[in-house]
């Protein structure tokens, strides 16, 4: 096979990835080792600053656990990506058109790309967008009208979401740690239960299905994906959606999230939020997360419940 083409050399200098992140309020660590690329956090255990006293303010208790999927149910983007660049091996995806091999997206860019835009058909029509619009297998010309850029998008975002699912299957793929733990936690509290992606549908219930399980995955509250709103993330629409149809106020769900688009969707709906990231999004500003941790296995429901009253309090 030929050498496919770079995308280092089509990153805008807008488009440099953050080098530092501001502190969150609160770190937890877990007991697998990080990459060395993942700043360390120390263990802060629910302790006396956690308690908040009932007459200091009006009482928030937590109704509703939301997950987002691909980053925090699963550690996905490498295949994401792998997904997307066999898509455009197999329609010969050619950007710029006069390139001497398919489009390929490096895991540098693709860690950038996927934590600034959601959604796999933005992520194409903003890189097309800026690098020219491609020939392909579909078009042997760039297409230039709006319909068919559409159809070329189609066409390829179809055939990745199959591919992505073939990955799935494969059986490789297992949940991040203490995933499964707090949902059965938090299902077992009476706590209502939601997940909810900007990843195409089809390939978000394979997903649960086969990470989480069939009995996990029909007892959700809500589950909702990109196709059921109108707009992606960072936009809140998913979160405000989900609250309508949890039947809960949006001040008393509290949504687990891997990046900052994910955080500012949830604060955009006006929901406390709280981070397990993943080594692409380690560097983020997590600001304005209320607790951020390197993977779920530290992350008690009852810490979680005391953590969301703090945050009334602290603003």
């Amino acid at each position: 096979m030929p050498p496919m083409a770079s995308t280092s050399l089509f990153i805008p200098a807008s488009f440099a990835p953050t080098t530092a992140a501001a502190p969150a309020r609160r770190s937890f660590s877990s007991h697998r080792s990080s990459p060395s690329t993942i700043p360390s956090v120390r263990l802060r255990r629910a302790s006396s600053s956690l308690v908040v006293s009932a007459s200091a303010s009006p009482r928030r208790s937590l109704d509703a656990l939301i997950f987002d999927c691909d980053g925090v149910i699963l550690e996905s983007e490498h295949l994401h990506r792998q997904a997307y660049n066999d898509a455009f091996v197999h329609f010969g995806v050619r950007c710029p058109p006069a390139a001497d091999a398919p489009l390929d997206w490096d895991e540098a860019f693709y860690d950038i790309l996927q934590n600034r835009i959601g959604g796999g058909k933005p992520k194409m029509r903003w890189y097309f967008g800026e690098n020219g619009w491609p020939s392909s297998k579909i078009f042997e010309t760039p297409p230039s009208s709006d319909s068919d850029k559409e159809k070329l998008v189609d066409i390829i975002q179809d055939w990745k979401t199959e591919r992505y699912k073939e990955i799935i299957k494969s059986g490789t793929v297992e949940p991040r740690p203490g995933v499964l733990r707090l949902m059965d936690e938090v299902r077992g509290a009476g706590i209502k239960l939601a997940v909810c992606s900007a990843a195409t549908k089809s390939s978000v219930v394979l997903c649960l299905e086969n990470l989480i399980g069939l009995e996990r995955f029909t007892g959700l509250d809500c589950f909702l994906a990109g196709d059921d709103v109108k707009q992606k993330k960072p936009d809140p629409s998913i979160y405000v959606t989900a609250a309508k149809k949890l039947g809960v106020e949006s001040k008393n769900c509290l949504v687990v999230e891997d990046s900052v688009i994910g955080l500012q969707a949830a604060k955009g709906a006006g929901m406390s939020c709280i981070i397990t990231y993943t080594p692409s999004t380690a560097n983020q500003d997590f600001k304005d997360a209320i607790a951020t941790y390197p993977d779920l296995s530290n992350a008690r429901l009852e810490d979680l419940k005391l953590l969301l009253q703090e945050s009334l309090i602290t603003g």
